[in-house]
């Protein structure tokens, strides 16, 4: 905090450019998560400067990205449906969410989880931000056309039985909780039925219709419908969007190309007068608290996204934390990992309670503020105060913005969020696993079961499952490798040198067992089969464990095993070279001394020759 104003000039020109990038960004994240663009600059303004004051990465710029937007969108359309539609219903249930993922966030870092983040692997990034980018590219399709499934009338209808039956469902649930018995209380039932209005049954309508539509699957399924209601005006609005923003990089990079998009685009929008269909209204007072999310708090209605918060906290620490690594390479410093994630956290918490959508630090942001001259954390600062001084005093203007300008911001952003680099590597990644008479690469398998179930299914649980197919894989070669290095052999086969003057006449007495590598789940079935190679004519059998540096609890018990084999058929073990946790480990259940005596354990080979010289008796 010293040299928080050292470099003040430099700062205050990063942090002010910097803000002015994150404006369009912040406006369509914040339609695109189905709150509206005021929640995208609240998280936008809150996280920027929040994230800077307290985070460990001086640079860093924050907000909303296209990942944890991409996340949000899913919670927010899981309350929203599970609430009637009814976002106003819905929105304490959905800032509680978030507020649970800042405060998530926050105790990762206390607890000191930001430097394994580094070891989530490569294919489940890859596969997660690519499904990220398909994503927003499907879901703004629709808007980019200027086509609204709730506004299709015909489209609507359809779902008006549907509706019906929703409503008298609804109705029923209520009487349950009320403690009312139907059959004796059918009045009740029949006097509410009659109530539901036209505009009640349209309303859900709307709602199941929204819903079927809703992720990019829905988007797939109502693309058909969305070509035979194009809206032209809508379409050449996006297109011109997007060609501006790829067209103006190719002149320059000092000027954001969004920014230019967005102020060109949507002057011509106004200046001409066009009939076309606008963002909503941005509020211009200053933000306030959403005390409902306190007074209307209810735990059953947060408790099925515990896990989606926790997983939104992950992601955001992921996101955050991949940005610094950018920040300090090109800076030539070194952030702090849980510092980081502590700021990222307070931020995200305190986003929730003005009704932001969560972010995390943001790359493209995190460069312009660099390359703008930004050092310390004042820029972050700057940034977010730029972005509330914008909101004050331009909101009603904002307000203006078309929006199918956002949506053809939102394409450029999930082209642009697409691991490409990953998906050109695909043709020459090794095929290291088979399935049937099909060879595969376990890194293409990983990055396209994570690719396909986050587009087409959950996001969250695809991360998960990819986490754990990764690790089980991973854990599979380990064990083959190990498997490998792990030589079983009797004194006929190839030694070691320091075996080579090993006594000839006890060659069928002494079978000797070299480990190398851990010995942990992975690798126990190929060392239990041990017992099974030794011959009938050995007296003692030698590991020789110099190598094993690790040995968990499934290596443990399958040394126990082992050795219980070996006992009933009265042949000796010796340990030679025994490392210290290896010791540790079968200290704790007695394997040290009930079936090997200290006396059995020695320090080098040469010690155990010594010792089978003297005990071990050639019966040939």
């Amino acid at each position: 905090m010293k040299k928080l104003f050292s470099n003040i000039k430099g700062d205050a020109f990063g942090g002010i450019t910097a803000g002015i990038v994150a404006l369009p960004l912040a406006l369509a994240f914040g339609v695109s998560s189905g709150l509206g663009p005021s929640a995208g600059l609240y998280g936008a303004i809150f996280i920027s400067f929040f994230a800077a004051l307290f985070g460990g990465t001086n640079t860093q710029i924050s907000g909303p990205t296209a990942p944890m937007t991409a996340v949000s969108m899913v919670v927010i359309a899981g309350i929203i449906a599970a609430n009637d539609g009814d976002l106003s219903k819905a929105l304490p249930a959905i800032l509680t969410v978030f507020l649970l993922a800042g405060l998530f966030q926050i105790g990762l870092g206390i607890i000191g989880i930001g430097k394994y983040i580094r070891y989530i692997p490569y294919p489940v990034v890859s596969g997660f931000m690519t499904a990220i980018g398909l994503i927003i590219l499907l879901t703004q399709v629709l808007p980019s056309v200027g086509y609204y499934p709730k506004e299709d009338v015909e489209f609507v209808q359809q779902f008006k039985p549907q509706a019906e039956e929703v409503i008298l469902e609804n109705i029923l649930k209520e009487e349950a909780g009320e403690g009312i018995l139907v059959l004796e209380n059918f009045k009740e039932t029949i006097s509410r039925a009659e109530k539901i209005t036209s505009e009640d049954i349209l309303k859900e309508s709307q709602t199941l219709a929204a819903k079927e539509t809703s992720g990019a699957l829905g988007a797939i399924k109502a693309f058909p419908r969305a070509i035979q209601n194009i809206n032209l005006l809508e379409l050449l609005l996006a297109l011109g969007t997007i060609f501006i923003i790829f067209g103006f990089k190719r002149i320059t990079t000092k000027i954001p190309s969004t920014l230019v998009a967005l102020v060109v685009v949507s002057g011509i929008a106004v200046g001409l007068g066009l009939d076309y269909r606008t963002i909503q209204e941005i509020p211009s007072g200053i933000p306030s608290i959403k005390w409902e999310i306190f007074s209307g708090f209810s735990l059953s209605s947060i408790t099925p996204y515990i896990f989606t918060a926790l997983t939104l906290s992950l992601l955001g620490a992921i996101d955050s934390l991949l940005t610094s690594v950018v920040a300090d390479n090109m800076t030539k410093t070194k952030h702090k990992p849980n510092k980081e994630l502590v700021g990222q956290g307070i931020g995200n918490s305190i986003a929730a309670l003005f009704g932001g959508i969560p972010g995390a630090g943001a790359t493209i942001r995190t460069v312009v503020n660099i390359n703008a001259g930004g050092k310390t954390k004042l820029s972050g600062m700057i940034a977010g105060v730029m972005l509330l001084i914008i909101m004050l005093g331009l909101g009603p203007v904002a307000s203006k913005i078309p929006a199918a300008v956002l949506a053809g911001i939102l394409i450029t952003v999930g082209i642009g969020v697409m691991d490409y680099k990953g998906l050109k590597a695909i043709p020459y990644l090794p095929k290291d696993i088979k399935l049937g008479p099909i060879k595969l690469s376990s890194e293409v398998l990983i990055m396209m079961i994570v690719l396909l179930l986050s587009t087409f299914w959950n996001l969250v649980y695809a991360v998960g499952i990819g986490l754990v197919i990764a690790s089980l894989m991973f854990m599979k070669k380990i064990g083959d490798l190990t498997a490998e290095r792990s030589d079983v052999k009797n004194l006929k086969e190839e030694a070691w040198e320091d075996e080579i003057d090993f006594p000839k006449n006890l060659k069928e007495e002494v079978f000797i067992k070299h480990l190398k590598g851990p010995l942990f789940f992975g690798s126990t079935s190929d060392f239990q089969a041990l017992s099974l190679q030794i011959p009938e004519t050995a007296k003692t059998v030698i590991l020789r464990l110099g190598r094993m540096q690790y040995m968990d609890q499934s290596g443990l018990y399958a040394m126990e095993d082992m050795l219980q084999n070996l006992k009933t058929k009265n042949i000796e073990v010796l340990f030679v070279d025994l490392l210290k946790q290896p010791k540790y480990m079968m200290e704790r259940i007695d394997i040290i001394p009930d079936f090997i005596p200290p006396e059995h354990i020695f320090a080098t080979f040469d010690e155990c020759v010594k010792w089978v010289k003297q005990n071990v008796k050639d019966e040939n």
